[in-house]
């Protein structure tokens, strides 16, 4: 049986590895005022590293401790970050709605937990002096 070919992410681990300002909301009109909520968390950053197989390390909801995540890609110009070994766009995933290398936004597709975490905004945080 032929294997569907995996489609690269359109976004790269290492683009989102840094310290990023973080917040949430659940009402788009909310979206401007979260930014700046988000610029202010840069006084306690969210670190996203970059793990040892090439991934991203990041928070699972309600977990703890951070693991090993893939970006994956789909068609569109879709890119998702979850589990290895996980199809793209599976309902642990997270998709990445916009990102222009300053300001990211992530929403995740299993309902109850979007329901619960809203839509991320990460900004990133300036280098540190």
């Amino acid at each position: 049986m032929p294997s569907v070919a995996e489609v690269p992410p359109a976004i790269k681990a290492q683009e989102i590895a840094g310290r990023w300002g973080l917040a949430a909301y659940h009402n788009p009109q909310d979206l401007k005022r979260t930014e700046a909520a988000a610029r202010n968390g840069c006084r306690q950053p969210y670190n996203i590293g970059m793990g040892p197989s090439g991934g991203v390390i990041m928070h699972m909801p309600d977990k703890a401790q951070p693991e090993e995540l893939r970006l994956k890609g789909a068609p569109g110009n879709k890119t998702f970050i979850g589990p290895p070994g996980e199809p793209a766009g599976g309902m642990q995933d997270r998709e990445i709605t916009s990102f222009d290398g300053r300001t990211m936004t992530v929403r995740f597709l299993d309902p109850e937990v979007s329901g619960r975490y809203g839509t991320q905004v990460y900004v990133r945080c300036a280098p540190r002096a």
